[in-house]
């Protein structure tokens, strides 16, 4: 029992520390917090295990998503000048995903039995997510074992795929890619740059903060309830429409707009997040005997078609951002989008970001399925 409470404060409290440190050691700060998390949770994660950790990890990393996605919304401005940009990155990820699957069956897929079945599977975790991959599983018959080690291996290589974004894909991308403003100008020039949750611990601040949590609560319920009518397989996916609909809707209404730290606090369940996903990466459970092809067909997909979108972004004139967090959105869905955002101090592309996410969701499970079947008649 106190173990798991020391767990729980740890996840909890590890981000308030990291950003004291990053307020005080100026290398720390050019590192970032997220990355920084990411490191730590892992660490620990391969550290510790007491009974009862997991439990603990699926909620905290299932609540924090759902909490961050309106409070961040609500203090973003929307540009119709980037809807061209978000468009574009939509159908560039489902091109690049498409085409890195159909060239890593071939190079890879061949090779391994129910290559074509891996190859839908793959289409579907890398336009939608997890959800999308069980799904194809029971459509496409494919054995346990099988869907147990595609799913282990996933969580190990995005992984890396995140940590190679975070490090330094998104300075790279922004060296190549055209840069628009960050829409973040307020909270850069604002007297509390330097410590955003300060106003937090006065009187105002504090009543601020209840009513916005009130109104995200209320999103979230909303958001539960008409998922739950949507039913589990479109559990997920109505979730986080509703949450990402509302959001926006609540920005423009006056109340939410002349409050601040809807941003700052959803920033913060965004860094619980970082630690506790990253604690949950055990790369020592993983069993490469015998499917060193799996994981490269796997890899290659990831890598790929990252490589793919940056290469097309260019001649597009898409901008690095807006790519990056398309990217992400699709290989890792949704719920990484928030952190992503937070990680590049860019919350223009939260909504955008989200909403390639959720069209992945919508079109993965039919775009596995047609992959899967044109891939067993090319074999």
């Amino acid at each position: 029992m106190i173990g798991n409470i020391l767990v729980i404060l740890f996840f909890l409290l590890s981000p308030a520390c990291v950003l004291w440190l990053c307020r005080r050691i100026p290398v720390l700060d050019k590192i970032g917090p997220v990355l920084i998390l990411y490191i730590i949770g892992i660490i620990f994660g391969n550290i510790f295990h007491p009974s009862g950790m997991s439990g603990i990890q699926e909620v905290l990393s299932s609540a924090t998503v759902p909490l961050a996605i309106p409070l961040m919304l609500f203090s973003c401005t929307f540009q119709r000048s980037k809807t061209r940009s978000q468009l574009l990155a939509l159908l560039l990820g489902l091109a690049a995903v498409t085409l890195s699957v159909l060239a890593g069956y071939f190079l890879f897929g061949r090779n391994i039995e129910d290559g074509a079945k891996i190859g839908g599977m793959l289409t579907g975790v890398y336009t939608g997510g997890t959800i999308n991959l069980a799904s194809l599983k029971v459509m496409l018959d494919v054995p346990e074992e099988t869907f147990i080690l595609l799913n282990s291996f996933d969580m190990a290589i995005s992984f890396l795929y995140l940590t190679f974004l975070l490090s330094v894909g998104i300075r790279l991308f922004r060296r190549w890619l055209p840069v628009e403003a960050s829409g973040d100008d307020q909270e850069v020039k604002g007297p509390d740059k330097d410590q955003p949750f300060k106003g937090l611990f006065t009187k105002q601040g504090f009543r601020d903060a209840l009513f916005l949590l009130g109104v995200d609560a209320l999103i979230i319920g909303v958001s539960a309830g008409l998922g739950l009518l949507a039913g589990d397989g479109a559990f997920m996916t109505v979730l986080i429409l509703s949450l990402t609909t509302l959001g926006i809707a609540a920005s423009f209404w006056k109340p939410i707009k002349k409050r601040k730290y809807g941003y700052d606090i959803g920033m913060y369940c965004i860094y619980v997040f970082s630690v506790v996903v990253a604690s949950m990466a055990d790369l020592r459970s993983l069993s490469i005997s015998g499917s060193l092809n799996m994981l490269g067909y796997l890899t290659f997909v990831i890598f790929f078609s990252l490589l793919l979108e940056v290469l097309a972004a260019k001649p597009l004139k898409v901008d690095a951002d807006t790519m990056t967090v398309s990217s992400v959105a699709y290989i890792c869905s949704p719920p990484f989008v928030p952190m992503m955002a937070a990680a590049m101090k860019n919350k223009s592309v939260l909504a955008g970001g989200l909403s390639v996410g959720v069209v992945g969701y919508a079109v993965g499970n039919y775009l596995g399925f047609l992959i899967a079947r044109l891939l067993e008649t090319l074999s």
